[in-house]
């Protein structure tokens, strides 16, 4: 018999390989949803104090390896050590955060007294388990985004397949061997490692009752397709292309240290909600762009594993390859590259672009890497205009000392989330976050996805008062 397929993961910055897990194929998925449905109805079955329980542990085994696991993913992922430590202990919150939420999943009480001829009438509500839920994990911060998915499914007593991504998938694979230690029912939680054709398959099969994406634009409308014939629930938490305004009254070096921390060394630029659009209005735009490149300057590239390191390889050459790409389309209509812009496989040292044109096809691209494109306003309500023109609406940010600007400019910005006064790259886990229009509409959170992740059933008592 053939081999089964494999895929290899290599550290991004040096090619080393780290390992290598089983890519699944059609048989291997539909036999892993058909014990998720055993699993399922085990995880439903316990009380809320036990699916509690069972999260409380998992995290305080996370916890316990919480270093091996941060160098683990800074190897197969790229991001500096410091942020991936980071990126673990989010991931520790996040399913204590759901181990509460478990035990409130709250109904209610629905007052029948509002229909004339209903008065004697008992209405209640209850909320119970979807079924099998399919979490799409991607590859920038894969352990995070798996607890926002996998601990939300638990907590509201589904099963969760876990889709991890292709190229740093090990962490997962470690965190899936600690859910079995912490007693989870056979079956309630699996990882269905794969391509494509893996994520395909979670969306079309009958058995999922809800496929939880975070990925790109393209990947979420090809699963909502996919999914539609069987009537499933989607959840997409897509991309963004961030605008941050910086007025004439803010102060410039917190702006340009909120685009350096949240874009240039954050996640090496590869985050959904990183600031991808600056808009700097005339009066401090040299003050503000000297800023940036001063603090750029300082940043260190180089090996992801040492404490000292700043910005890492992405997470391919051919992604770093992408972003040059984009670099060279902004240069070519016109961009002046002041900082950056060499690249050494999968490195990319830091990118600042000034006299950006706005209409520029590949200023309104989601540049997936540590570039920031600088372009200049007038008016405020120039620079919310054209922030607004982005097909996406993740977030944006506003830096102003004046309160009443930034509620204002924060109330037209068609976006989830504003921040004003700090980057866009935030996200707190009691929060809900994602975005309008192409970014797909859902937003994910300790108080939302527990809820999204349960169907509501009514019951109603007849004559229930005399």
């Amino acid at each position: 018999m053939p081999a089964e397929p494999t895929i290899t993961v290599r550290n991004p910055g040096t090619g080393e390989v780290l390992g290598e897990i089983e890519a699944f194929d059609a048989a291997r998925v539909a036999a892993a949803v058909e014990a998720a449905a055993g699993g399922q109805r085990e995880m439903g079955a316990l009380p809320a104090h036990e699916r509690s329980a069972l999260l409380t542990r998992i995290a305080a085994l996370v916890e316990a390896e919480r270093d091996n696991l941060a160098r683990l993913l800074a190897s197969e992922n790229g991001k500096p050590i410091l942020q991936t430590r980071g990126e673990v202990d989010a991931a520790i919150r996040i399913f204590r955060g759901y181990a509460a939420e478990a035990t409130r999943i709250f109904g209610r009480q629905v007052p029948l007294d509002a229909v004339p001829g209903l008065e004697r009438h008992l209405a209640v509500t209850v909320r119970e388990p979807l079924g099998v839920v399919a979490a799409l994990v991607p590859f920038n911060y894969p352990v995070e985004l798996y607890a926002h998915k996998a601990a939300a499914a638990l907590a509201a007593g589904n099963a969760v397949l876990v889709q991890p991504p292709a190229r740093c998938p090990l962490a997962l694979v470690r965190i899936a061997a600690i859910v079995e230690e912490a007693g989870a029912p056979a079956g309630a939680h699996q990882l269905v490692p794969g391509g494509v054709e893996v994520s395909q398959l979670l969306a079309e099969l009958p058995g999922i009752a809800a496929v939880s994406l975070t990925g790109s634009t393209a990947a979420g409308r090809e699963i909502a397709r996919r999914g539609a014939d069987t009537l499933k629930k989607v959840l997409l938490e897509l991309g963004g292309n961030d605008a941050l305004i910086v007025c004439d009254d803010a102060d410039v070096d917190a702006a340009a240290q909120a685009v350096v921390l949240g874009r240039l060394a954050r996640g090496n630029g590869q985050i959904c909600c990183a600031v991808k659009r600056v808009y700097v209005q005339d009066g401090v735009h040299d003050a503000f762009v000297a800023s940036l490149v001063d603090q750029t300057a300082k940043l260190s590239v180089g090996d992801q594993l040492l404490e000292s390191t700043d910005v890492g390889p992405l997470i391919a050459t051919e992604a770093a390859e992408r972003v040059a790409a984009a670099v060279g389309r902004l240069v070519d209509d016109g961009a002046r590259m002041v900082a950056g812009g060499g690249r050494r496989d999968a490195f990319v040292d830091p990118v600042v672009l000034v006299d950006v044109p706005a209409q520029s096809p590949a200023f309104a691209e989601e540049i997936f890497g540590p570039v920031a494109p600088v372009a200049r306003f007038a008016d405020p309500a120039e620079a919310v205009r054209m922030a607004n023109e982005s097909p996406y609406g993740l977030q944006a940010a506003v830096f102003t000392r004046d309160v009443s600007r930034a509620f204002t400019l924060a109330k037209q910005l068609d976006v989830g989330g504003v921040v004003v006064n700090g980057s866009t790259a935030l996200r707190a886990e009691n929060l809900p976050f994602g975005g309008t229009k192409d970014t797909g509409g859902y937003r994910e959170g300790l108080h939302d996805t527990v809820l999204d992740l349960t169907k509501q059933k009514t019951i109603i008592v007849m004559d229930a008062f005399a």
